[in-house]
């Protein structure tokens, strides 16, 4: 099962940083999996070993719609989202920025 798990790399300037500083890569995970079972997806399908995994659950916030005119307002609320924190042992790394990092060393 650990294999299944989908593992959606966040790409913000955010998590590129917490990943040249801290060896930290931020997932966006399911709802159902926990710190144990994110540990061992990452490190059988990354073939790395995994020192700590912190999870975060945000909750999505609530989004009002307003048509022209202002006569049909539309209540709604975007997705909540589930983030693991995957910090790596020392000297491990992951693919996941390197074209970014190639970039870089190009300039």
């Amino acid at each position: 099962m650990d294999k299944t798990i989908v593992l959606k790399p966040r790409m913000s300037e955010k998590s590129y940083g917490l990943a040249q500083l801290r060896n930290t890569y931020v997932f966006d995970v399911s709802g159902e999996v926990n710190k144990h079972s994110v540990a061992r997806a990452v490190a059988a399908q990354f073939g790395v070993e995994v020192a700590k995994v912190n999870i975060a659950n945000i909750d999505g916030k609530s989004a009002r719609v307003v048509s022209k005119g202002g006569r049909r307002v539309s209540k709604g609320h975007r997705s909540d989202v589930k983030k693991a924190y995957v910090t790596l042992v020392a000297g491990n790394k992951l693919p996941i920025f390197d074209a970014i990092e190639a970039e870089e060393a190009k300039n």
